[in-house]
């Protein structure tokens, strides 16, 4: 199989390790930027044959059948689009998906025209810390989720906000359905160029069921990330930076109690977790694509950023409840990296 990575940067040079791991061999690397070329010359021992700053050259030389696109968001369509039409069989693409919802909608169909098969790179349902927790909240021992809160630090909404948008849709197996948002006053520069910015704030969604996910990723906190998941018996404490779990569980004698019996007794112990790799959980995103296997669709990726785009009309407008169904802003382009 002949691989592709469009973008040499800190994550482009990630996936030269993913699909390493994977045991498929890079066929070409792409970027417009000479020094991310030649830094990754250097650290992987490339060859220039392997080295392109031109498309139309790169197509010349090489016919990908899957296309790594780690480029900033806003060539991500167009670079979808070319590889669909240039005949790759698989495109895996980093989050957020796009800058808009028409180039999300616009990827998703010529994907399909083309007969491609597209994923978004959100990692999340394939690692132990979430994938743990949703195992024990459906179990008898909790009775289902009903609410996820991150507190984290400012971590941006567009760079891990989307993450934690399409987590819990996998955990709960709903899709969120309103959100609403408040966004910090500060806005810390971003480190990809000064044409790009994220935002920082709290946020509520909310499932047509009434399951909640709350977040506060504000400018002024600097530190970790941690997510607590509240069950109807217990909650769930997951410390992401470190691995250390932590789980209370009402006992079983009381779990027929109504929930203002809060205090009772309860089993409470800790589970040590591999803590996040981006690597190894984007190497598995992949090969969920390659395999056919739960795959995280682009239709996934366009959920998670409906919601973010849901959450800036929210803030921009008194903090109301968005409707993510309902007469979203499709072409509006944002700043994200």
């Amino acid at each position: 199989m002949k691989v592709c990575i469009f973008g040499a940067g800190r994550m482009g040079r990630r996936h030269i390790k993913s699909i390493g791991a994977l045991g498929l061999h890079l066929g070409a690397l792409y970027d417009i930027n000479p020094i991310s070329l030649a830094d990754s010359k250097k650290e992987f021992n490339l060859g220039d044959n392997l080295l392109f700053n031109d498309l139309d050259s790169l197509y010349a030389n090489v016919k990908p059948d899957l296309v790594i696109i780690s480029t900033n968001a806003d060539s991500h369509c167009a670079l979808v689009r070319i590889a669909a039409i240039n005949n790759a069989k698989y495109i895996f693409v980093e989050k957020p998906m796009a800058t808009s919802i028409s180039e999300c909608e616009q990827m998703i169909e010529v994907c399909k025209k083309n007969q491609v098969k597209l994923s978004v790179n959100h990692q999340m349902r394939f690692m132990e810390q979430y994938s743990l927790p949703k195992k024990l909240l459906e179990s008898e021992a909790h009775g289902g989720l009903k609410s996820m809160t991150v507190i984290a630090g400012n971590c941006g909404l567009s760079m891990n906000g989307v993450h934690y948008f399409e987590a819990f849709n996998y955990l709960t197996g709903e899709s969120i359905d309103r959100v609403s948002a408040w966004f910090s006053k500060e806005i810390v520069p971003n480190p990809r160029g000064q044409q790009y910015q994220d935002r920082a704030g709290c946020i509520r969604a909310e499932t047509r069921s009434g399951v909640r996910l709350y977040m506060d990723i504000s400018a002024d906190q600097g530190h970790g990330v941690q997510v607590t998941y509240s069950s109807s018996l217990g909650f769930i404490t997951v410390n992401e930076l470190n691995g250390d779990m932590v789980v209370c569980e009402r006992n079983e004698v009381y779990r027929n109690l109504p929930s203002n019996r809060y205090g009772m007794p309860s089993n409470n112990y800790q589970i040590k977790i591999d803590p996040v790799d981006i690597i190894s959980s984007s190497a598995s995103v992949l090969n969920a694509l390659l395999d056919g296997r739960d795959i995280v669709s682009g239709e996934d990726g366009s959920l998670a950023l409906k919601v973010l785009v849901a959450a800036y009309e929210s803030a921009e407008n008194g903090s109301n409840w968005v409707s993510i169904s309902n007469g979203l802003n499709k072409d509006r382009l944002f700043p994200w990296a």
